[in-house]
């Protein structure tokens, strides 16, 4: 787009400097193209001449006068070029260039803001990970919604993308799971069983338990081993969190049982090659992880005394198994209670030869749900917490997603319910989903009024020229940049940032001005932005999973 014009212009007048002997070639490639802070300051602006006067040992201002010059003759895409400050060189784009944004947007529809920079690089995104022991609670919500956003916008630029849900059916928790089934099954026969103290307290629990006796009358009764509770309620409980995610449209390629790395003796063998590798020791009946070799102040155990694995071995495993499995780019989207355990998983990754850039963790904060300004605390009838799925029967699933994506995930979440269940321009989701709204109905009343869109090449678009219109086409301009460092980032919340500014200035726009006008030529070349406004917010609001209903 109009930056990449810039920098393939620029890239060439440094060439010719280089070619001149203005300067050397020391700063190919170090250079950027970036949006300034103020408007004053024109639409783009470069650091070039700073970073050769750094390399060149020259005044800054000097050779961005040099430099100035030769841009100063692209009069094809700039009004003027300026050196500001210490040497900035500051770009304005002619409003016709703007202008011409408007081709490519209605070109490209529903593709527009994809691109193939993922280079078909293959990414395992892993999210929600909740083990099957009760409905999924909001905090997994969030995670579910920011990593299924994650994969839509990576996918979107080219990865090659895979979803993954990892658990774990075994070990103490999924014990007290069929304890807890066990005491509630003959509890409903009005028998007496002893509940475990920690069991689970759930509603959810007393109606695996209905089924249970429903199915099997008393026939249990006298059966002391857990496992057929176990395996009926991780059976209801999996389907359960399957049912919710897909209310929420999210679905995975692929589910990795941690179990598994037991049962294929893979979190022994990584024990054998840390040990063989002096990398870890026994003290205590513990074995012990040398985590200050990679710069931890102290090292961690990883199996205790008492034979058990910590948590830190079986995600070494896993993770190794991840890399050999074929992946160039693992994504891992974890609650911010993981905190202390990457940096030791990462450790164990570097230690067994592997490469450990390949990973990036996205840690997230946790979820407060709030009514009349007060924290709600509990379920009235699942769980001791409030559940995914009471969370979608309020407030629908666009306004899950959208309330989710609307801090950055690192950011603490106050989730409004008053305000989620508003249908007004103060609720963001009404307001920015209004706006895609209102844009198609302007093309209905285009067409009431038996006004045919033009071909846009026969469109007179230099009739936009008020402020208004030009801060949009500079918008949509932006929007496949945008989508690209969102992508890169890991930063769904930037497409809901964007949303919400593009919103704003449509509505303000709406209110002020009419699109279809007594002017032929300026209502044909409004409804041309307003087509191109109506495409980037259906793909904004669908690359992150949300609808984009035509009408409210």
């Amino acid at each position: 787009m109009i930056k990449e014009q810039i920098q393939k212009i620029l890239d060439s007048c440094f060439i010719e400097g280089v070619k001149q002997e203005l300067w050397s070639d020391g700063a190919a490639g170090s250079y950027t193209v970036e949006l300034p802070k103020h408007a004053s300051q024109g639409d783009y602006s470069t650091n070039m001449a700073m970073i050769m006067a750094g390399r060149e040992k020259k005044n800054p201002r000097e050779l961005a006068a040099q430099l100035t010059a030769k841009l100063s003759e692209h009069t094809e895409l700039f009004d003027k070029v300026e050196i500001a400050g210490p040497g900035f060189v500051n770009f304005f784009v002619r409003d016709d260039v703007w202008q011409s944004v408007i081709k490519p947007v209605c070109d490209q529809a529903y593709t527009y803001g994809s691109s193939e920079i993922g280079q078909n690089k293959k990414v395992l995104v892993e999210f929600v990970s909740a083990n099957p022991t009760g409905p999924l609670s909001i905090g997994h919500g969030r995670q579910a919604v920011l990593g299924d956003s994650i994969a839509r916008l990576l996918e979107a630029t080219g990865h090659d993308v895979t979803r993954e849900y990892y658990y774990n059916d075994a070990g103490r928790q999924m014990r007290v799971l069929g304890q807890s089934t066990r005491a509630r099954y003959m509890e409903i026969l009005g028998l007496e069983s002893d509940f475990p103290e920690d069991g689970y307290q759930g509603e959810y629990i007393y109606d695996i338990a209905r089924k249970l006796v429903a199915e099997k009358g008393d026939s249990l009764k006298d059966t002391e081993d857990v496992v057929p509770f176990k395996e009926r309620a991780e059976q209801e409980i999996f389907a359960n969190i399957t049912d919710t995610l897909a209310r929420l449209d999210i679905k995975f390629d692929s589910y990795y049982n941690e179990h598994s790395l037991y049962e294929k003796g893979l979190v022994d063998d990584v024990v054998v090659n840390l040990r063989e590798k002096g990398l870890v020791y026994d003290l205590d009946g513990a074995v012990w992880f040398k985590t200050t070799e990679f710069g931890q102040e102290k090292d961690r155990v990883i199996i205790k005394s008492t034979g058990e694995p910590t948590y830190r071995l079986p995600d070494i495993a896993y993770h190794r198994e991840k890399l050999r499995r074929g992946f160039d780019w693992l994504v891992n989207i974890f609650g911010s209670d993981h905190i202390a355990t990457v940096p030791d998983v990462l450790a164990g990754i570097r230690a067994l030869g592997y490469d450990d850039s390949k990973v990036t963790v996205v840690l997230h904060q946790f979820v407060t749900l709030t009514r009349e300004g007060k924290q709600v605390k509990m379920s009235t009838r699942k769980a001791n917490f409030i559940t995914v799925d009471e969370l979608f029967d309020e407030v629908g699933p666009d306004v899950i997603r959208f309330f989710f994506l609307m801090r950055k995930a690192d950011s603490q979440l106050e989730f409004d319910l008053d305000l989620a269940t508003r249908e007004s321009q103060e609720n963001p989701v009404f307001y920015v989903q209004y706006a895609n709204a209102r844009l198609r109905s302007i093309q209905k009343k285009a067409v009431e009024k038996n006004i045919t869109r033009i071909p846009l090449e026969k469109a007179s678009l230099d009739k936009l020229t008020l402020p208004e219109e030009m801060n949009m086409l500079k918008a949509l301009a932006a929007f496949p940049e945008l989508v690209e460092s969102a992508a890169l980032d890991l930063s769904p919340h930037r497409i809901i940032f964007f949303l919400m500014d593009l919103a704003g200035q449509f509505h303000s726009y709406y209110n002020r001005h009419l699109v279809i006008s007594d002017d032929p030529e300026l209502t044909q070349a409004r409804l041309w932005l307003a087509e191109s406004l109506r495409i980037v917010f259906h793909n904004g609001l669908r690359l992150v999973g949300l609808s984009a209903p035509e009408s409210m």
